[in-house]
């Protein structure tokens, strides 16, 4: 399987991008992950609404080129459906199955995502109420990727 995590904001801490790299290793032997970074659009202090807008459009736009053409589109959404490890493990199961065999998984910046990318998402995933920096978000999805395929293989888990 391949995977594409596409992300705004470039990463800057060193403790996430070590986090990040440990699950990139521990994933190798069960997909080819990429990560991409794009750089976030300027967001005036203080915007109007029609300026948050067209700058999330923009984003989103540069966002999606990145998106492989036959890739299954997951966004990360605090909108989105909320699912236990084991659902996204049987979630990943489904669409390898169906013979998807290319995912992305597209992030937002720091100013959320534009209705565009919301639309244009197979499907939409939220991880949790709580609010997470979209920095932090990286961590924990490819910490969930590696769960998901730990638990599709009935292999135990330990961090």
């Amino acid at each position: 399987m391949k995977i594409t995590i596409i992300g705004a904001g470039k990463l800057k801490e060193k403790y996430l991008r070590e986090g990040i790299n440990e699950f990139l290793k521990r994933l190798s032997p069960f997909a080819k992950v990429k990560i991409i970074e794009i750089n976030e659009e300027k967001m005036p202090s203080d915007p109007s609404e029609a300026t948050k807008k067209k700058v999330l459009a923009l984003e989103g736009e540069r966002l999606l080129a990145q998106v492989p053409p036959q890739a299954y589109l997951i966004v990360l959404d605090i909108k989105g459906e909320e699912v236990s490890s084991e659902k996204l493990s049987q979630k990943l199961d489904a669409l390898a199955l169906s013979g998807q065999s290319e995912i992305a998984f597209l992030i937002g910046g720091a100013f959320g995502l534009s209705e565009d990318v919301r639309q244009k998402a197979d499907w939409r995933w939220s991880f949790s109420p709580l609010t997470f920096t979209h920095q932090m978000i990286r961590l924990l999805l490819t910490e969930q990727i590696y769960r998901a395929f730990k638990i599709s293989r009935g292999e135990k888990y330990h961090w």
